[in-house]
């Protein structure tokens, strides 16, 4: 399963997200790239086939990569061969959207078809270049914000996706969806993060948002605003995540497949104890 990483802060991204991808290669990966922004220049996209040390060396260790916004991912190949052109981060035909994206686009050809209609030309065999020029297309047709393009494309798309994407007028700003693939959002010391799951962000903040179903956000420098399908806000209540980075990591075990079969016992037994009180059983 693919991994999402993103930042916006303070401190120079790049390592952050590396850093974040690393938490994130229990889940399996073939390839993995990062696209990152400096103030308002143009986003550098740099991808690598294979282990995430690949992308790392091709970086410094992400130092060769300077600014202070931006999104990684991990990806496990659905559409298209394992190769750096597959790889995520995406871009529109101009570069104005860049986004990376974990979930299975079912209706990818049908969109992609109605794209190449409307003049877009395709570089890879993803369905998640079809979903970042889809959205660049509802930006420019309707000439609205993110969030106007954004619900325009969930609207359209069927399947299952997180998403994170950067907008070439938006600037250290990064929008996120969600539908039925997991996604968290940590805030800290006027510094943001966005992940697919807790281990990415957990070194750097315990203080996290989840974002519902069917629903979006802008991400700033630690400012996260919440959004419905329809666009209107909403209000989101901030959680604090009480267990520690050794639980979400491998516990000194050579591998999570052999962690998770140790924990098994564990495992069921918080499960029972969950529903038991007092000696009885409460499903309420």
């Amino acid at each position: 399963m693919c991994g999402i990483v993103g930042f916006t802060g303070k401190e120079q991204a790049a390592p952050i997200l590396l850093d974040g991808l690393s938490k994130l290669e229990y889940r399996g990966y073939d390839s993995a790239g990062i696209a990152v922004r400096d103030g308002d220049r143009d986003v550098d996209i740099i991808k690598a086939k294979g282990r995430l040390k690949i992308l790392a060396e091709k970086t410094n260790d992400g130092k060769a990569v300077i600014g202070s916004c931006g999104i990684g991912h991990t990806r496990w190949a659905t559409h298209g061969e394992p190769s750096e052109n597959n790889a995520h981060p995406h871009r529109s035909d101009d570069g104005n959207v860049v986004a990376v994206h974990n979930g299975i686009i079912e209706n990818y050809q049908e969109l992609k078809e109605k794209l190449v209609r409307k003049g877009y030309a395709f570089y890879s065999d993803t369905d998640t270049e079809v979903a970042v020029k889809l959205v660049d297309y509802y930006y420019k047709k309707y000439e609205g914000t993110p969030v106007d393009a954004i619900n325009h494309a969930m609207v359209r798309i069927r399947g299952s996706y997180a998403l994170a994407v950067m907008f070439n007028e938006y600037p250290e700003e990064i929008y996120v969806a969600r539908k039925d693939s997991p996604m968290i959002l940590g805030i800290e010391d006027g510094e943001s993060y966005i992940a697919s799951d807790v281990p990415a962000i957990l070194k750097y903040t315990r203080n996290v948002y989840y974002i519902g179903n069917m629903e979006m956000a802008r991400v700033r420098k630690g400012e996260i605003t919440f959004y419905n399908l329809d666009g209107d806000e909403i209000e989101k209540e901030l959680k604090t995540i009480d267990w520690n980075a050794e639980a979400a990591e491998k516990a000194g075990y050579e591998h999570f497949m052999m962690k998770e079969i140790h924990e098994q016992p564990k495992v069921v037994g918080d499960t029972i104890n969950s529903v038991v009180k007092e000696n009885f059983i409460d499903l309420t």
